[in-house]
């Protein structure tokens, strides 16, 4: 076996005995219900964009994203923009066709217009309107006609029933060997008494249980626990769904 081999033997069989280890999956949790009432993760950006997420997600999808090297990237839920970003510039290093199509119901006007001035806008595609709609839906079939390689971000509205019709409607666009990330399943794993504030989601209702719904009824998908062992901290425990079939 060479050096290289043996390094990715090794932090195989680390991940391996991290996902073993109960007591660093609960600090994991920990970490994440602490830091939460602190808007953790909205502390960091990326090229100037607020990215509000975890720095661990992060570094996982630019993983998946060099891995895959998609043609497409679907995202729902832009917000400020700072991850259809993030991704567009890792398809511009990358240096192939790719570009990133951001779905929101309301962009708003300040962020469109960052968004839009931003030197990656020219591997972003914006659409506004209900990405559950039929409208909306059809442009973006369109878009993906002929796109070999396709991932899907769903990062939305984070209640059962949205994030059920998100996957039923887009992670059949999903390519082989590539993946549908929900993010926000942690929500399910957050104290039953979490006040969610004007939210409607929550404990059972949220977008951990739209997955197991959903891969109830479609078996091309799998849950990549190693990327959920490998992290830790992350708000999308069992959302990294890879598609096998």
């Amino acid at each position: 076996m060479n050096p290289t081999e043996q390094f990715n033997q090794e932090k195989k069989e680390s991940i391996i005995a991290i996902g073993k280890d109960q007591s660093l999956k609960d600090l994991g949790l920990k970490f994440l219900v602490d830091t939460a009432p602190k808007k953790y993760s909205y502390n960091f950006s990326w090229m100037g964009r607020p990215i509000i997420a975890l720095p661990q997600d992060m570094i996982a999808m630019q993983e998946l994203i060099w891995e895959v090297k998609p043609d497409l990237i679907i995202e729902t839920g832009v917000a400020h923009g700072g991850s259809i970003v993030y991704y567009a510039s890792l398809l511009e290093l990358i240096g192939l066709d790719g570009i990133v199509l951001g779905i929101d119901i309301d962009i708003r006007k300040h962020n469109r217009d960052l968004i839009e001035a931003h030197p990656m806008m020219k591997r972003i595609r914006l659409l506004e309107g209900s990405s559950t709609s039929n409208e909306i839906v059809s442009q973006v079939k369109e878009i993906a006609l002929n796109k070999k390689k396709i991932m899907v971000c769903l990062d939305s509205n984070h209640t059962h029933e949205h994030v059920y019709n998100e996957l039923k409607l887009y992670a059949p666009l999903t390519t082989v060997g590539s993946y549908c990330v929900v993010f926000d399943t942690v929500v399910e794993d957050m104290p039953a008494d979490w006040d969610w504030g004007i939210r409607t989601w929550g404990v059972g209702n949220n977008p951990k249980t739209a997955v197991f719904e959903y891969l109830k009824e479609d078996d091309s998908f799998e849950i990549d626990k190693s990327i959920d062992n490998k992290l830790l901290i992350s708000v999308a425990p069992d959302g990294y769904l890879k598609k096998v079939k």
